[in-house]
C-alpha cells in the first residue's frame, strides 16, 4: 500500500501542487497548508535608483502591492519559472530565469546591471554580489506559520510523506512535532533543495530532495518515496 503524502505550503501552491499530485497514478495526497501569506508595508523606491529587479517568489507579484507599479520598467531577474510567468503576467520584462536558485541568477547578470533591487519575503536566502554590483531589499510580504489541526496532527502519528517547499517550512515542521509529541521516525520528508533538507534537523526516517527547486520534480521524488513503505538511502 502506497504510504500518503502531505503537502504543507502556503495557498495558492497547496492546491495547485494537489492539482499536480492527483493527476499521478497511485499517489494518496492531503493538503494542509500551515502557512498563511501576508502582504507587508515597504517603502516605495526610485525606479531611476536601480537597473534592474531580483524577484525570488511568485508571492512577491502576488503581495506586493501598489509599489510594484512604479518599478515595471525595470528589468526582472527571476528564481524560476514559476515566478518569471508571475512577474511576466504583472507586466514586467524577464531577462533571465533560473533553474536552481536566485544565487545563480545573480551570477548571470548583464554588465549594465550593477544596481539591484531585491523584493523578497520575511524569509529569504542571503545572496553573495559580484564585484561592482550593488543591492538594496525590501520585504514585501511575510509567511505566517499556523499551528497543526488536529486531524493533521493524528494522520502524522502513521507513516507519511512530507513535502517541504522552503526551510521556514522544514524548521516549522520539526517545532509541531515536537509541540505535539509527533515522532519524526515515522515520517519522511521530500524537499526542494538540499538546503531545506538540512533545515529540518535529524531524526527522521528518510530525507530526500531534488537537484533542482522546481515543483514537478519535487512530486516526481515524493511518488517514488510514496511507493516505497520503507526508508533507503537515496
Amino acid at each position: 500500500m502506497a504510504v500518503p503524502l502531505v503537502i504543507i505550503r502556503p495557498e495558492p501552491g497547496c492546491s495547485a501542487s494537489l492539482a499536480k499530485a492527483r493527476k499521478m497514478h497511485g499517489v494518496e495526497v492531503h493538503g494542509f497548508p500551515l502557512f498563511e501569506v501576508a502582504p507587508r508595508s515597504w517603502e516605495a523606491v526610485p525606479p531611476g535608483a536601480f537597473d534592474a529587479l531580483l524577484i525570488g517568489s511568485a508571492m512577491v507579484l502576488r503581495h506586493g502591492g501598489h509599489g510594484l507599479a512604479p518599478l515595471k520598467g525595470l528589468p526582472v531577474y527571476a528564481v524560476g519559472e514559476a515566478t518569471a510567468e508571475a512577474a511576466a503576467a504583472a507586466g514586467f520584462t524577464v531577462v533571465a530565469t533560473g533553474t536552481a536558485n536566485l544565487q545563480g541568477v545573480v551570477d548571470q547578470l548583464a554588465p549594465e546591471h550593477r544596481r539591484l533591487l531585491r523584493l523578497a519575503g520575511e524569509e529569504r536566502v542571503p545572496l553573495t554580489l559580484p564585484k561592482g554590483v550593488t543591492m538594496e531589499e525590501r520585504v514585501v510580504y511575510a509567511s505566517l506559520p499556523r499551528d497543526m489541526p488536529a486531524e493533521l496532527v493524528a494522520f502524522l502519528r502513521q507513516p507519511a510523506i512530507v513535502l517541504l517547499h522552503s526551510a521556514e517550512a522544514a524548521r516549522h515542521l520539526a517545532a509541531q512535532c515536537v509541540q505535539h509529541g509527533i515522532r519524526r521516525a515515522t515520517l519522511r520528508l521530500a524537499a526542494l533543495s538540499s538546503r531545506i533538507a538540512a533545515a529540518a534537523g535529524d531524526g527522521w526516517g528518510e530525507v530526500a530532495s531534488v537537484p533542482y527547486p522546481e515543483d514537478t520534480a519535487l512530486l516526481a521524488l515524493a511518488r517514488q518515496m510514496c511507493q516505497d513503505p520503507l526508508p533507503g538511502a537515496r
